[in-house]
């Protein structure tokens, strides 16, 4: 049990991670990316959403590491992963309103169906 509130904390690490990145990604200077993709670089390892974003992916792979120790990598992986393709979709529509197709929600619901089989099928 605890170790899927730590699959749980890390998929929220990522899920976090990445909704303020793509927040920070927002503010930059889009416009150095044509011929000054160093700048960009520069202007984003800069920027303040960017870096919290690594913060908390940091904590995640910490997390991560316990869980790896605990759980197979293949399961742990795959729990993880069918969590965030779930909760990435929802809240990138939610608050970036980025339009999720009914057969791309139809995908995430079969992969999180595999990834409960899967799961049920490493109790045995």
């Amino acid at each position: 049990m605890l170790e899927m509130f730590f699959i749980l904390l890390v998929t929220l690490c990522t899920l976090s991670s990445q909704l303020i990145l793509k927040r920070g990604v927002a503010t930059l200077d889009m416009s150095l990316l044509g011929s000054h993709k160093l700048a960009f670089l520069l202007q984003a390892i800069a920027s303040p959403y960017v870096l919290v974003a690594i913060g908390i992916q940091g904590c995640g792979f910490l997390l991560w590491i316990l869980v790896v120790s605990r759980v197979k990598l293949g399961v742990a992986f795959a729990i993880s992963g069918s969590f965030f393709y779930l909760l990435i979709a929802f809240s990138s529509w939610l608050l970036y309103g980025e339009r999720i197709s009914p057969l791309q929600w139809a995908g995430l619901i079969l992969i999180s169906v595999g990834v409960a089989l899967l799961n049920l099928g490493s109790a045995a």
